[in-house]
């Protein structure tokens, strides 16, 4: 069981039990995850869909196919935020981040925080080489959190993501490198 923290939050790796909290986190930040978590979203909009959902994410885990993590206040059940790493690739071992925060913890720095400590547990422990972060340029709290953890600009994707009802986007590529001290 995967348990990272830093100041007053708890990083853990998703597991069964958190299908209610995970329902209700999507629920009170429904508006602001349908056009970057569409799918995720979907996926936890009742406590029966949100426990298939965590069954299969422990799954995934487990098999090291996609790892997601929860971020709770120490002392809290309730979800403040997700942290995806995903597209993992073992032969050139490299995944991207996704993220996403609740309203209440919104500009607290919360989310670069664990983006930081994830990096680490994936250089380290998992022995990635290259983490990346895929961001709308004006979603300028990502990009935020992919300056603030030293991740570079590498280029513009262009049609990268299509939210519901909406024309594709490009979205911005940004990449950190594991290097060896």
């Amino acid at each position: 069981m995967v348990t990272l923290s830093f100041n007053n939050f708890t990083i853990n790796a998703i597991k069964a039990t958190d299908a209610w909290p995970l329902c209700n986190f999507m629920a009170a930040n429904d508006d602001r995850l349908k056009r970057y978590f569409p799918k995720t979203l979907q996926q936890n909009l009742t406590p029966d869909l949100a426990q298939c959902f965590t069954d299969k994410k422990v799954k995934q885990f487990e098999l090291k196919k996609e790892f997601l993590f929860t971020i709770k206040e120490n002392g809290s059940n309730d979800v403040a935020g997700l942290v995806y790493l995903k597209e993992l690739d073992w032969t050139t071992k490299q995944a991207e981040f996704a993220y996403c925060i609740g309203y209440q913890f919104e500009g607290k720095s919360i989310t670069t925080k664990a983006v930081g400590v994830l990096s680490d547990y994936a250089f380290e422990t998992l022995g990635l080489k290259t983490l990346q972060i895929i961001v709308h340029k004006d979603n300028l709290a990502s990009v935020a959190v992919a300056m603030n953890n030293s991740f570079t600009w590498i280029k513009t994707l262009k049609n990268e993501h299509t939210p519901p009802n909406e024309s594709p986007l490009d979205m911005e590529l940004y990449e950190l490198y594991y290097e060896m001290e």
